[in-house]
């Protein structure tokens, strides 16, 4: 079973839990091996709501946090579930995110020290601003690792693997408590020219049916659920062989398509404003170097946050908030460059951390294309709004260490949705009378030796 596949031994899983991208220790520590019986992830979780909630009630519901370059007043915005972790019999890791007075969203590690429901607090480190490290991590020789400062951090601290990757990539549904019956999409990975994608094992509780989407070439799982289906797993295992991606020739865009509006990201009006505005000059070059100018527009003017009504690719909240994650970075991007006739497109899936070799995914990630001089060209502009040193990178390529799970927006199949075509999917897409349910969803990985 997938499980299996995915259980870790005691001494690894102290290695790989304490250091994920965006929640690291701050100081070295001597690696030792894990009690049998330790307090479980739900514990910690409970621990660090619980010591966030007393003393925001003992400040007024501030939360405040200092530490050698931060005096801030914070609110709870979420807990990083995916990097709780026991280090020892009687202390634990935590990392969640907490935006301040301003709105700015700090990613903040907490070590804690206690039982359950008497947990302390020991240490509390600031990693990031609205998505942006501080410093970096680094592993030696003997298992400890160390903070390096940004300036001499190298590409693969930064997220990035070049040339190929090849990992096994874990995605488990948990179906929620259901009381009638309820629909169920899921996408599924497919090869193409830059993945190789073999479907290790699909286990569902019920028989799934593959759906096509014509017009973006996706496949869909589609399930439908009963009560009886309540709190059960549906698990997907891909080994996947993956290439770092550039500027590459394929078929010329579907005009229809890839310059056409879509539901929440539209062309035209205040878009095309902006980007003739935002070109200036350059509106007479050629698309290459107006799609560079958009590129760089995005960077400059938009800010990586998760705050507000963010995570649907919406490029009107982009434009009036100038913030979001990934998603809103990419629609609004691509509304721009459709606004002046430079076909773009959309995709989703994961970023594989480059930094460890198996643990927990924080979620899904997005990127787009653009098309110019005969090729598609890979960006990813929300990653180099946070690694500037990337930009550059960034602008034709994409990393080695991704899955994409599917591409475009505002997918049709058949049967589809009460509520019509789904808006892009990454995460599943569970319908009950009509309407959209959160189903939690886990994204694992481990990288091939």
């Amino acid at each position: 079973m997938i499980q299996n596949a995915l259980r870790l031994s005691s001494f690894t899983l102290i290695l790989t839990a304490l250091f994920f991208s965006s929640c690291q220790k701050q100081e070295e520590k001597t690696v030792v091996e894990a009690p049998k019986e330790r307090i479980s992830i739900a514990e910690i979780e409970e621990g660090i709501k619980t010591y966030i909630a007393q003393v925001s009630a003992e400040n007024e519901g501030i939360f405040p946090v200092k530490d050698e370059n931060h005096d801030l007043k914070m609110k709870l915005v979420r807990v990083h579930t995916e990097y709780l972790s026991n280090l020892g019999p009687n202390s634990h890791f935590a990392c969640v995110d907490l935006v301040d007075e301003s709105g700015e969203v700090f990613d903040v590690d907490f070590f804690m020290e206690g039982k359950p429901g008497d947990m302390k607090v020991t240490q509390t480190t600031v990693h990031k601003l609205n998505g942006k490290p501080f410093y970096s991590w680094k592993q030696k020789a003997d298992k400890t690792w160390y903070r390096v400062p940004m300036e001499q951090t190298d590409n693969s601290l930064l997220g990035v693997i070049e040339g190929e990757d090849s990992f096994e990539f874990y995605y488990t549904v948990t179906v929620p408590p259901l009381t009638e019956k309820a629909k169920l999409w899921i996408p599924l990975a497919e090869s193409d020219p830059f993945q190789t994608v073999e479907v290790m094992e699909i286990s569902t509780p019920v028989k799934a049916k593959k759906l096509n989407d014509p017009v973006n070439k996706n496949t869909i799982l589609y399930l439908e659920l009963s009560p009886e289906q309540s709190g059960e797993h549906i698990e997907i295992a891909y080994s996947v062989n993956r290439k770092e991606k550039g500027p590459y020739e394929a078929p010329a865009p579907n005009p229809s398509v890839d310059l056409a509006s879509n539901i929440l990201m539209p062309k035209g009006g205040r878009f095309e404003e902006i980007a003739k505005e935002a070109l200036g000059p350059k509106i007479n070059e050629s698309n290459l170097i107006q799609a560079r100018a958009l590129y760089d527009y995005i960077i400059d003017n938009m800010r990586y946050m998760k705050f507000g009504d963010f995570g649907r690719g919406d490029s009107n909240y982009a434009c009036d908030s100038k913030t979001g994650n990934c998603s809103e970075f990419h629609s609004f991007f691509i509304s721009l460059a459709r606004s002046v006739g430079i076909p773009a497109r959309f995709a989703i899936g994961a970023s594989i951390p480059s930094d460890r070799n198996e643990g927990g995914i924080d979620g899904y990630h997005c990127w787009a294309e653009f098309y110019a001089d005969g090729k598609w060209w890979p960006v990813d502009i929300s990653e180099a709004n946070k690694y500037t040193a990337l930009a550059t990178y960034y602008f034709g390529r994409h990393p080695a260490n991704r899955i994409e799970l599917t591409r475009g927006r505002d997918l049709e199949v058949s049967p589809s949705p009460a509520s019509g075509p789904i808006n892009f999917l990454a995460y599943p897409y569970l319908e009950i009378k009509g309407k959209e349910v959160k189903a939690p969803t886990r994204f694992t990985f481990q990288r091939k030796s």
